[in-house]
């Protein structure tokens, strides 16, 4: 049996080595926005806190945004395409359901809010197709 290692360079010469960095980079701010201000982080998702004593679930929120945006940082150091593809559209289920979650709670009216999370999930859509494919622009 032979076994063969993907030879196709991935680097930051790939458009969408830089777009994963983005998102990544992205929700490690986000989380540490809700981390050091959760009364902002929570109105910044759309679904603002009714009172000081619900900071410490927006600080649960932001450790976990961290976890997040930080997994894909060794993979992208190594440049580990197919891994970085498979957790990356793994999570594509957080933006997703942030969505909905806000549509169960303010309904469609809260137009703003669903679509940074709706487009957001979408935009990591168009990236994980660029990571599965194994080429871009740039490669």
């Amino acid at each position: 049996m032979k076994t063969t290692n993907e030879t196709t360079q991935w680097d930051t010469r790939s458009v969408s080595f830089w777009l994963t960095l983005l998102i990544a980079s992205g929700i490690i701010f986000v989380g540490a926005r809700f981390i050091v201000n959760p009364a902002g982080g929570a109105a910044g998702f759309g679904i603002p806190f009714s009172n000081t004593a619900d900071y410490a679930y927006g600080r649960i929120k932001g450790i976990r945004d961290i976890f997040s945006g930080l997994v894909l940082l060794p993979l992208l150091w190594l440049r580990m395409r197919k891994a970085v593809a498979y957790v990356f559209t793994s999570a594509i289920i957080i933006p997703a359901t942030d969505c909905l979650i806000v549509f169960a709670t303010k309904g469609p009216t809260d137009v703003p809010h669903l679509l940074i999370h709706g487009l957001t999930a979408v935009f990591m859509a168009v990236i994980s197709v660029l990571l599965f494919r194994g080429h871009d622009v740039n490669n």
